[in-house]
C-alpha cells in the first residue's frame, strides 16, 4: 500500500532558529488536528472541560522520577480516563522540556521507517499551537531510518489522541514536541529507532509511547476465549504488563508470538523497551477496557497506563543504523502455495485430521507468508458463498492465518452447514490478505473497489471484504445499506452519526 506523498525539502537546521535572534525565524507552518470533530471535539471549551475532567479524577503518585509512560488512543470516551491518568503521573517531572511521542501507523505501509513532520514548526489542536522541537526532529531526519510521510499524520490516532491530553495535563509550561509515527519494523530496526531517539534523552525529556492492549471479539478476529471474558482479558492483559515492567523487550515479544495478544502498539513499546536505563522501575498506573464502560463483552479492546522511572538516560546504545530491510511481497509461487495450502487443510480435515501448522502439510513458508498480516478466506460454489471466515488485524503470520481460517470458512461459518466432501470437490478458494486496518472520520472516506470495510454501532458490527461491493455492483450507499443489515441493524444505520467505521485494503487471490 506504499503511496507516493513524500515532502522534498529537508531541514537543516544545527538549532532551533525560531529561538535565536542571529538567524532569520522559519515560518510558522502547523501540523495540523485531523481528527478534532471525529474522534474527540472540536469545540475548544468542551474539549478542555472534559479533558481537565479525567485529569482531576485520576487518582496517581506524583514521582518526579518519571521519564516514559505507555497510554492508550482509542476516542476519549473510551481510554480518556486512562490515559489522563498516565499523562498526570508524567505531569509530576517538573523539568520537562520536551516530550517525544512514539506512536505508530495503522493503515501506511511504511516497512522499516519511522516518520516525522519535517517541514512543520507547531503542532495546532482546538486547544492551541504547541511548538515542534524543530533541531531534534532535523538531526533524526539526517538518519536514514527516518522519513517524512504526512499520510502517516492524517486521520492517525496513534500519535494525534496524546496530544491534546498533553496540552492540557502541562498547561503553562514551556515544552515541544518531538512527534514519531512509526511504520512496520522488525526487531533489528527497533533497536537502531531506539538508539538514535535515545540520543534524545538528556534528562529533561520524557517518552509517551501510545498503544491500546488486547483487542477481543469477532470484529478483532480474536476470540480466545468465550466465558469469563472480563477476567480473562485481565489475566490475558497482566501477562504482558509483566513483560513491560519488567523491561523484557524479547519476553514481551515472545508472549504476543505465544497468546496471539492483538496489541496495536507492538512496535512502539518494543521501542521503548530498547531505550530503558539500567536502573528503573515500572508500575501498572491504571488498566481498564471499552466493555466495562460499555458492559458489551462480545468485542472490546483493553487499555493501560504504565509508568517508567530512573535517570531515563538509555543504558546502552544500540548498533549503528544498517540499510533497512524491505519486507517481502507475496509472489505468485507464495499465492499458488497459500491457494494449496488451504485446499490441503480442508481436504485433511475431511478425513479426520486437522493440521495445526504449515509444517505438517509439508510447506516451510517463505518470508512474505511469514509476515504477520490479518486475513480471510472464503469458499465459494458456482460463484455463490459457501464460508467465510478471518481476522482483521495483523498478529501472526499469515501462512498461520490460512491454515485456521481455511478449516473456519468450511466448518465453523455459522450461516452455513460443515461443507461435505462432496461439496468440497465443487469449492473455489480464495484468500484475502490484509493491510492494518484503521478507522476513518466518516463513511465518506470509503472508495468502493478499494477498502474492506467495518461497521460498529450500538455493540453490532458487520464487516465487507474490499471485493464485496464490485463484485455486487453495489454503489456506497447501496454497499452500506447492506452492511447495516450484515450487522443486524436497520437498512439506514450507516447514517446514524454515532457509526463508527474502520477501513483496510487487501491483496486478494483465488483458485483459477
Amino acid at each position: 500500500m506504499n503511496r507516493s506523498v513524500w515532502m522534498a525539502v529537508a531541514l537543516l537546521l544545527a538549532g532551533n532558529a525560531c529561538a535565536r535572534e542571529e538567524e532569520a525565524p522559519m515560518k510558522k507552518t502547523c501540523m495540523e488536528s485531523t481528527l478534532a470533530g471525529s474522534w474527540y471535539d472540536a469545540d475548544p471549551a468542551r474539549l478542555r472541560t472534559e479533558l481537565e475532567g479525567y485529569l482531576a479524577a485520576a487518582k496517581v503518585d506524583a514521582d518526579p522520577a518519571i521519564f516514559a509512560v505507555i497510554v492508550p488512543h482509542a476516542g476519549y470516551a473510551y481510554s480518556g480516563p486512562c490515559a489522563a491518568a498516565g499523562l498526570k503521573a508524567l505531569a509530576a517531572r517538573k523539568d520537562l522540556e520536551r516530550v517525544v511521542v512514539i506512536g505508530f501507523s495503522h493503515r501506511v505501509h511504511l516497512p522499516n521507517r519511522a516518520s516525522l513532520p519535517a517541514t512543520e514548526t507547531h503542532y495546532r489542536s482546538p486547544l492551541g499551537e504547541t511548538p515542534l522541537d524543530v533541531a531534534a526532529i532535523a538531526a533524526l531526519m539526517k538518519n536514514p531510518l527516518f522519513v517524512d510521510r504526512p499520510d502517516t499524520r492524517a486521520g492517525e490516532n496513534s500519535v494525534e489522541l496524546q496530544l491534546p491530553l498533553l496540552q492540557v495535563a502541562l498547561a503553562g509550561r514551556d515544552w515541544k514536541l518531538v512527534p514519531v509515527t512509526l511504520g512496520q519494523l522488525d526487531d533489528d530496526v527497533r533497536g537502531q529507532v531506539a538508539a538514535a531517539l535515545g540520543e534524545l534523552l538528556d534528562g529533561k525529556t520524557a517518552l509517551v509511547v501510545s498503544s491500546d492492549f488486547t483487542h477481543y471479539g469477532p470484529n478483532f478476529g480474536y476470540v480466545p476465549f468465550r466465558t469469563n471474558v472480563e477476567a480473562s482479558l485481565r489475566e490475558l492483559d497482566g501477562g504482558a504488563i509483566a513483560k513491560i515492567v519488567a523491561g523484557d523487550a524479547d519476553g514481551f515479544a515472545a508472549y504476543c508470538e505465544k497468546t496471539g495478544a492483538t496489541i496495536c502498539g507492538q512496535d512502539s513499546i518494543g521501542v521503548l523497551l530498547r531505550m530503558l536505563p539500567e536502573k528503573f522501575t515500572a508500575r501498572q498506573i491504571a488498566y481498564d477496557t471499552s466493555g466495562r464502560s460499555t458492559g458489551d463483552w462480545r468485542n472490546s479492546v483493553s487499555y493501560a497506563s504504565i509508568g517508567f522511572y530512573g535517570s531515563g538516560r538509555p543504558a546502552r546504545k544500540a548498533a549503528a543504523p544498517a540499510a533497512a530491510k524491505q519486507p517481502a511481497e507475496l509472489t505468485a509461487e507464495d499465492k499458488k502455495v497459500l491457494l494449496a495450502l488451504a485446499r490441503e487443510t480442508i481436504s485433511r480435515a475431511l478425513k479426520g485430521e486437522k493440521p495445526s501448522d504449515p509444517e505438517e502439510l509439508g510447506v516451510k513458508p517463505t518470508p512474505a507468508m511469514q509476515r504477520k498480516m490479518g486475513g480471510f478466506v472464503t469458499l465459494t460454489i458456482g460463484g455463490e458463498l459457501r464460508g467465510c471466515i478471518g481476522e482483521i488485524f495483523p498478529r501472526r503470520p499469515l501462512a498461520d492465518v490460512v491454515v485456521d481460517h481455511a478449516f473456519d470458512a468450511a466448518f465453523e461459518d455459522p450461516r452455513f452447514p460443515p461443507l461435505t466432501a462432496r461439496e468440497f470437490a465443487q469449492v473455489k478458494i480464495e484468500i484475502s490478505a490484509l493491510t492494518p486496518p484503521v478507522p476513518v472520520a466518516s463513511y465518506q472516506d470509503i472508495e468502493i473497489g478499494r477498502h474492506g470495510m467495518v461497521l460498529e454501532l450500538g455493540g453490532r458490527s458487520a464487516v465487507f471484504l474490499p471485493q464485496v461491493a464490485p463484485e455486487q455492483g453495489w454503489d456506497l450507499a447501496t454497499t452500506l445499506t447492506h452492511l447495516s443489515y450484515k450487522a443486524g441493524l436497520p437498512g439506514n444505520a450507516w447514517k446514524d452519526p454515532r457509526a463508527k467505521f474502520t477501513v483496510f485494503e487487501a491483496v486478494v487471490f483465488h483458485e483459477d
